[in-house]
């Protein structure tokens, strides 16, 4: 892409976010290369947060857009339609970009590359939720991840790991795949680089921490709407990628019920210890979905697991001490 065209559009999604969209605004016009527009999306918020934004367009170039809730990736679709940059930056609304964010990310879209450039994203630091570091570099911590993208089995077989907030994207790509799905609002962006993926798109990683990314107990990662969306992602990649025959490659059985079975033990577990029948019900229930779909050796562990898991008195004494419970749970967090 000419550099005269790299257009560069910072949107960021804003709900109920007043204790952090200051210094996020602050991140986005520290930058050392200036995006040529920010928007913030409004979806919904209750609190000061747009206040704030409002107060901060007084003195700085932002568009600041209301609309009804929806969602991150309702909000996220909606700045970006209205946004007018070549590129587009997304930032969430309690992440900090540091000062080199867009220079950095936006270098690889300034020569012509084959195939096309669909994406370019980096490592980043977490930080909590009162912004004191926590860790440098954080995805090296998933040594199981392969960066950048290469093969779909990597794609489908654990988190892709590309922060919205750490990314950079051809806004033509983004636009071919159609956007982000608004069903999902969680794992939204692994659903949204796959698309880009399988539509042919290529991605360059920059393993350098450009982004601080912010997690903390409040953070929609660990909300009850990100447990739901998660199981909408999976009858998704189920419906998407039956078993390849030709490459002897079954998606169901080896990547993607392996993938997701540990997040419905960690659910089950966090719901056994609070008492909250309903997501424990609900854990269950997904349990069972997957199960018949796992590999031929868990299933049967599964199984005969299974009559204790739905005796949640019986599950309290023996799933979280039980010497002879650790052992499977173990492997089942694996």
């Amino acid at each position: 892409m000419p550099p005269d065209q790299l257009t560069i559009s910072a949107v960021i999604p804003l709900y109920n976010g007043a204790p952090y969209i200051e210094a996020s605004i602050e991140s986005v016009f520290a930058q050392t290369l200036p995006p040529d527009e920010v928007i913030v999306v409004d979806d919904g918020s209750t609190d000061d947060g747009p206040a704030i934004v409002e107060r901060l367009a007084q003195t700085r170039p932002i568009l600041l857009l209301r609309k009804a809730n929806g969602g991150q990736s309702s909000a996220r679709n909606f700045g970006i339609a209205r946004a007018k940059g070549r590129l587009i930056a997304l930032l969430d609304q309690d992440d900090i970009w540091y000062p080199h964010h867009l220079a950095e990310l936006s270098k690889p879209f300034r020569r012509p590359r084959y195939p096309e450039l669909g994406w370019v994203y980096s490592n980043l630091d977490e930080i909590d939720e009162a912004g004191n570091m926590v860790s440098r570099s954080s995805l090296h911590r998933a040594s199981h991840v392969v960066h950048p993208k290469r093969e779909l089995v990597h794609c489908l077989m654990t988190d892709m790991f590309i922060l919205p907030s750490a990314t950079l994207m051809a806004r033509a790509a983004f636009n071919a795949v159609g956007g982000f799905d608004e069903q999902l609002v969680g794992f939204e962006d692994d659903d949204l680089f796959l698309r880009m993926f399988r539509a042919g798109y290529d991605n360059i990683y920059l393993d350098k921490a450009l982004t601080k990314w912010r997690i903390f107990d409040g953070s929609s990662s660990f909300s009850k709407r990100m447990a739901v969306s998660r199981m909408v992602y999976v009858r998704k990649l189920l419906a998407a990628y039956p078993n390849d025959t030709h490459r002897g490659l079954a998606y169901t059985r080896d990547l993607i019920v392996p993938r997701f079975f540990p997040w419905l033990v960690r659910e089950y577990n966090m719901a056994l210890k609070s008492g909250d029948i309903d997501a424990l019900r609900q854990a269950l229930a997904d349990m069972k979905f997957l199960l018949p779909m796992h590999r031929t050796r868990m299933r049967l562990v599964l199984q005969m697991l299974m009559p204790i898991l739905q005796r949640p008195a019986l599950a309290r004494v023996l799933v979280p001490v039980g010497t002879a419970a650790r052992p499977i749970l173990r492997r089942l967090l694996r």
